[in-house]
């Protein structure tokens, strides 16, 4: 996701973008002193939030996380492509939300474990680390000044992306189920892998497309690595000592995902009240509260139990509230460090925790599907045995 980074002036050369921090250090003094007396300014890190034993642990739990979501993805994706029960819609949905999680595996963690560890073993940062204000542009053959290309520029939106298509492919999931549940009969009809694939699309091409929203609609942002989350974050270029008037731009991002997350809840709502209903129904027919009354009622009760949502419907459109559950909370606390920073407060060590427990949630989906998706279960465990295909006859 993003965050509002202030930057600050330093007399001599244009605004350097800089991370703020709650640590006791005067940043724009060491920025001055560092520039006026013609050194390269020293990455700007103190020991309470940059120390060497700080970076190791960073390095070792972005290690851990990395490995996590790489291989609980793969897993995923091995176990639905290899098994023909879940080429449906529902698969396909599944398929892209494993796609998303493992991109930020492949590029997203990698990239800051790189980062950390270049910063920990050499004495200078990368030439492109915090933009201008460490990278010296240097002449080009046409005769111009080329600035080093910023790697942030591709794994910021990246991030951005695949959180969007996350909370758009649990939302999708979510009508999904819904339909299962209260239009059974229909849900083939209504539900295709044709209208899933489109959907899945376009979900994609949105969510980057929004991911990129702050840097095609303004010129007043830029993208660097902040010390503090330890991630690509957005940042805005201040205009002297303000914001940018567009700075709110940012908004975007949580109120599209608390929309579509407020839209999951509600359909989540109906679809949990009608399988209560029905579970309540059900209760009370097997008591003997409830007769087959007359014909007329006995058409009209034989027409609900033939239109009542299977089993599988209902465990998996628990699954998916779990999900949703998931999403939310690991979300929750970057929307209001997003929220805060819009209004002038900047918390570093709350950013790394926050930034870093969104990351983890892409390896908490192939958890949630291994305790309640019991063909999942089944698929890995035919995954990992040594002869997966019995002969046919044993099955008898």
């Amino acid at each position: 996701m993003t965050a509002l980074l202030p930057n600050v002036s330093v007399p001599g050369s244009t605004a350097v973008l800089l991370p703020m921090s709650d640590c006791p250090f005067n940043v724009t003094a060491a920025a001055q002193e560092g520039l006026g007396s013609g050194q390269s300014l020293p990455p700007l890190c103190t020991l309470c939030c940059c120390g060497f034993i700080n970076r190791t642990l960073a390095v070792v739990f972005m290690v851990s996380l990395a490995f996590a979501i790489v291989v609980g993805n793969v897993v995923t994706l091995t176990v639905f492509v290899q098994t023909r029960q879940s080429r449906t819609p529902q698969g396909y949905l599944k398929v892209s939300l494993a796609i998303a999680d493992m991109m930020v595996g492949v590029l997203v963690v990698p990239f800051s474990v790189y980062t950390e560890i270049s910063l920990m073993v050499t004495s200078t940062p990368p030439i492109w680390y915090q933009g201008s204000s460490i990278s010296p542009a240097t002449s080009s053959s046409l005769g111009g000044l080329v600035s080093p290309w910023q790697p942030c520029m591709l794994i910021g939106p990246v991030f951005a992306g695949c959180t969007f298509v996350s909370i758009s492919t649990i939302f999708l999931m979510t009508l999904e189920r819904s339909v299962a549940i209260l239009r059974p009969l229909h849900k083939d009809a209504l539900v295709t892998r044709r209208r899933t694939l489109l959907l899945i699309l376009l979900s994609w091409a949105a969510s980057l497309l929004l991911a990129l929203a702050p840097l095609i609609f303004s010129r007043n942002f830029t993208l660097e690595y902040n010390e503090c989350s330890r991630m690509c974050n957005y940042t805005p270029l201040l205009l002297g000592s303000q914001l940018p008037p567009d700075a709110n731009i940012l908004l975007l991002f949580p109120a599209f995902d608390f929309t579509l997350l407020g839209g999951t809840l509600a359909v989540n709502i109906v679809s949990f009240t009608s399988i209560r209903r029905y579970s309540r129904k059900r209760k009370l027919l097997s008591e003997g509260s409830l007769s087959d009354g007359g014909g007329g009622g006995g058409a009209g009760g034989g027409g609900g139990c033939s239109h009542r949502p299977s089993f599988s419907d209902i465990k998996a459109a628990k699954t998916i509230g779990i999900l949703t559950f998931a999403f939310t909370a690991s979300f929750t606390p970057i929307a209001v460090f997003v929220l805060g920073n819009v209004v002038g407060y900047t918390w570093c060590n709350f950013s790394f925790f926050a930034f870093w427990i969104l990351t983890g949630n892409s390896c908490c989906n192939v958890i949630i599907y291994s305790v309640r998706d019991h063909r999942f279960r089944k698929g890995v465990t035919l995954l990992f045995q040594r002869d997966p295909s019995p002969p046919h006859f044993e099955k008898s």
